[in-house]
């Protein structure tokens, strides 16, 4: 029987099988490539050297170029980005199988840091100011000023209760978040907690502009921050796994730091 166009259904299948051939090499080929950033990621964590590159330095791999060098580069554009993407979070998964859940003194970094990590090993990002500001419908301060700290709290609470059957997710803490045990427990459960932490001249540094830290409105002041980090300090070194300084670092020394000690 002759299709159109002069090819048989021999021919047919003879093209689908091939398909099908190349779709198993390709397979095989993908998963030793992730095995391949696995064992790389254990090679330079044993070794003691930086996991990411520098943030906006574009590198093109062997993959992209070849790609771009061939018949069908514009269309196979989008799966080398994939392909990148997922070795990615191959790489996040090997250096930390659960969470990153970052806390801190507002103004420790712990925003900057959740992004870079983000773009770095494409990872999820939450930030749980955030997703109370979509629960609730209104902005910290108006929670804060309408409902109270014992309703934001609360909300809080319930936000990260919600985060405990996440994975591969970095997790931006408000300042307060360890104020409540049950908040701990709730973060342990998935995550590996990282304290940021910066003297309180650079934590006044860094807030003194903003206007959307209700704890600070009206008491933007060095003594002030002082007293309350101190307050916060125990609560914040006893839910910790690790504690990382961030004065006089920049953000890429910060995660790297991270990364190697988690």
């Amino acid at each position: 029987m002759i299709e159109k166009g002069g090819m048989d259904m021999r021919e047919l299948e003879d093209i689908r099988r091939e398909l099908d051939s190349c779709d198993e090499e390709l397979a095989r080929l993908l998963e030793r490539r992730m095995d391949l950033i696995r064992e790389l990621t254990a090679e330079k964590k044993a070794k003691g050297l930086p996991q990411l590159k520098a943030k906006g330095r574009r590198q093109k791999g062997t993959l992209i170029s070849r790609l771009e060098a061939s018949r069908y580069g514009r269309e196979c554009r989008g799966i080398a980005d994939s392909i990148l993407r997922a070795e990615k979070k191959v790489q996040a998964g090997a250096l930390c199988p659960g969470n990153i859940a970052l806390i801190g003194f507002m103004g420790a970094g712990k925003s900057s840091v959740s992004h870079y990590l983000r773009d770095m090993l494409a990872m999820d990002e939450v930030e749980t100011d955030e997703l109370i500001v979509e629960a609730e419908g209104m902005s910290i301060a108006d929670i804060f000023e309408k409902q109270g700290e014992g309703y934001f709290r609360r909300v809080e609470s319930q936000v990260i209760r919600r985060l405990r059957g996440k994975k591969g997710v970095v997790i931006s803490c408000g300042g307060g978040v360890v104020m409540r045990e049950e908040n701990v427990q709730n973060l342990k459960a998935s995550s590996r907690i990282v304290l940021l932490s910066a003297f309180p001249e650079t934590i006044l540094d860094r807030v003194k502009g903003s206007t959307k830290r209700p704890i600070l409105n009206g008491h933007m002041d060095l003594g002030y921050i002082r007293d309350l980090m101190e307050k916060r300090r125990a609560s914040y070194q006893a839910a910790a796994d690790l504690e990382v300084a961030t004065d006089g670092k920049d953000v890429a020394q910060i995660c790297e730091e991270i990364l190697a000690r988690i």
